[in-house]
C-alpha cells in the first residue's frame, strides 16, 4: 500500500476540556477512549501502541521498523528486512544506537521496556533466564492523534483515512462493554509469607525497602481493548496505554512517570509511595486521606523514595539544578490515593536522555531502596519474572525527547494466558495482612473492568 504523509483532519472539533478528562470522555466532545479502543479492536494494522498523555491521545500502528532486545540478542526489522546480532554494554545505550538506525524520518518511536531491563545497571544479570525479553520498540507508519485541534491522521492512504473516520464515528454510539467478575482475594503465590521473609531481611539490615508483587492468573481470555475502554472510564491515570507488540497485549492506567526528558532537557520523575483506598465514599476517602498523610510508616516510605529519586536525577543533571516540588501531595489514582512528589533537574550537557532512563529505571517505587539490593530481593522473592509489570511504556520523539511511564494497574495477555499483577512497598514496619490488603486495593483499579473475550 502506498502512504501519504499528509495530515488529514477528521470532522470533529473539540473544546480543550473535551480531551483527556478524568474518565476519558470530553464534555460535549469526542469519547477518545472509545475511539482508541475501537481502532485497536478493529485489528486493521497489526501491531500498535496507543498512548495517552495529558491533552493528547495517539494510536500508532503498522510498524515501518522495529527493535527487539532480549538478554542475548538485538533484532531489527527495517521495512521487512530483519537482522539479528549479539550485543554488549548496557541495554539503554544499545537501544539508543539501534533507534538511530531505523527509518525515523521525523516519526516518533513507541514501545515498552520490561522490568528485567534494569539488570545490567544494577549488576543482577545472573538472575535472568536465557532470552529474557527486555524491550520492544517500533516506528509506526500510521498515527491517529486526538487533541484540542481535533482528530488528525498521518501516514495513511486516503481509503484508510476514510475507514478510520467511519470507525471513530461509529465508536461514539457503541455500547459500553460489560465486565466479567475476577477474584483477586486468593493468595495463590504465598504473598503474606514472602512479606514475612522480606521484613526479616530488612530488619537484618540487607535493605530498607522492597516492592513485592503478586500475579493473579485470569481463567479466561481477555478483550484487551474493551477492558481498556471500560477501565479508563473509572480511572484517573497520569498516563494510560493500550498495546499489542512483541507477542504481548496490555492495557493500563499508569499512576506515575518513571522519567521524562523534554526538548529543553528537563528531566522529571514522579515518585509515588504510600497508599490508601479511594472511591469508597466522601467520608471514607477523607478519613483514609488523613490517615495516609499522618501515618509514620507511609511518610517514611515516601520520604526515602523521594530522597533516592533526587539522588538519581542529580547524578545525570547539571549541578545544583535538581529540585523537589509538590512534596507529599495526595494524588488520586483510580481505586487508590497516594503520597506523591515531583523531582526535576536539567540534564547535563554530556548526558543523553537514555542515560537518564538507565539511571532512574526501574522506578524506585516499584523496586526498592537501596535500588540494587531491592532489585536483587525482587528477583529472589517475587516468584515470577515481571516482564512488562513495573517496566515502562516508552515514547521517543524525533528531537530525542523521551517519556517512560510506569506500568502498573494493568491487564496483560500473551499466548500463555492473561493476568493481573500488583505489589506493595515492604519496610520494617510492614505487616503481611496490610500489605496483602494494599495489593487488593491496587488490583481494584483494574479487576472490576476486565472484559472477557
Amino acid at each position: 500500500m502506498s502512504t501519504t504523509d499528509e495530515r488529514v483532519r477528521i470532522g470533529y472539533e473539540m473544546d480543550p476540556a473535551a480531551v483527556s478528562t478524568a474518565d476519558g470522555r470530553g464534555t460535549g466532545g469526542l469519547d477518545a477512549a472509545a475511539a482508541m479502543a475501537a481502532l485497536a479492536g478493529a485489528d486493521w494494522f497489526g501491531e500498535y501502541v496507543m498512548y495517552e498523555r495529558p491533552g493528547e491521545w495517539v494510536f500508532a500502528a503498522d510498524p515501518l521498523g522495529k527493535v527487539e532486545l532480549d538478554a542475548e540478542e538485538l533484532r531489527m526489522d527495517r521495512s521487512g528486512h530483519v537482522s539479528a546480532r549479539a550485543w554488549e554494554g548496557g541495554p539503554a545505550h544499545v537501544l539508543d544506537r539501534a533507534l538511530a538506525e531505523l527509518p525515523l524520518a521525523g516519526r516518533t518511536a513507541y514501545g515498552w521496556i520490561g522490568f528485567e531491563f534494569c539488570a545490567w545497571a544494577l549488576d543482577a544479570t545472573a538472575h535472568l533466564p536465557a532470552r529474557t525479553a527486555l524491550a520492544h520498540l517500533m516506528v509506526p507508519r500510521i498515527e491517529v492523534r486526538i487533541d484540542t485541534a481535533g482528530v488528525r491522521v498521518a501516514g495513511a492512504t486516503p481509503r484508510e483515512t476514510a475507514d478510520i473516520h467511519e470507525l471513530i464515528a461509529a465508536s461514539q454510539d457503541a455500547p459500553v462493554p460489560q465486565a466479567h467478575p475476577v477474584d483477586i482475594a486468593a493468595d495463590a503465590s504465598g504473598y503474606r509469607d514472602r512479606v514475612v521473609r522480606a521484613v526479616g531481611e530488612i530488619r537484618d539490615g540487607r535493605y530498607q525497602k522492597v516492592i513485592l508483587s503478586r500475579k493473579v492468573e485470569l481463567p479466561f481470555p481477555v478483550d484487551v481493548p474493551a477492558s481498556y475502554r471500560l477501565g479508563r472510564a473509572h480511572n484517573t491515570p497520569a498516563r494510560s496505554f493500550l498495546l499489542r507488540l512483541g507477542g504481548l497485549e496490555a492495557a493500563g492506567f499508569s499512576p506515575e512517570l518513571v522519567v521524562a526528558v523534554d526538548d529543553d532537557r528537563t528531566v522529571t520523575t514522579e515518585p509515588l509511595a504510600g497508599t490508601r483506598a479511594f472511591g469508597r465514599g466522601a467520608q471514607a476517602d477523607a478519613a483514609a486521606r488523613s490517615d495516609l498523610a499522618s501515618d509514620p510508616k507511609e511518610i517514611v516510605e515516601h520520604a526515602i523514595s523521594v530522597k533516592t529519586s533526587f539522588t538519581e536525577i542529580a547524578a545525570v543533571a547539571e549541578p545544583g539544578s535538581t529540585v523537589v516540588s509538590d512534596f507529599m501531595a495526595v494524588r488520586e489514582r483510580g481505586s487508590v490515593q497516594h503520597l506523591a512528589s515531583t523531582v526535576r533537574g536539567r540534564l547535563d550537557a554530556g548526558r543523553t536522555p537514555w542515560e537518564a532512563v538507565e539511571k532512574l529505571f526501574p522506578s524506585v517505587t516499584a523496586s526498592g531502596i537501596p535500588k540494587s539490593a531491592g532489585v536483587d530481593a525482587v528477583f529472589r522473592l517475587d516468584n515470577d519474572p515481571r516482564g512488562l509489570y513495573s517496566g515502562a511504556v516508552v515514547t521517543v520523539s524525533p528531537t530525542g525527547a523521551l517519556e517512560a511511564t510506569l506500568v502498573l494497574r494493568a491487564v496483560y495477555q500473551s499466548a500463555d494466558g492473561a493476568w493481573l499483577r500488583a505489589g506493595a512497598g515492604i519496610v520494617s514496619q510492614s505487616t503481611p495482612a496490610r500489605e496483602f490488603e494494599e495489593t487488593c486495593e491496587k488490583l481494584s483499579s483494574v479487576a472490576p473492568y476486565i472484559v472477557r473475550a
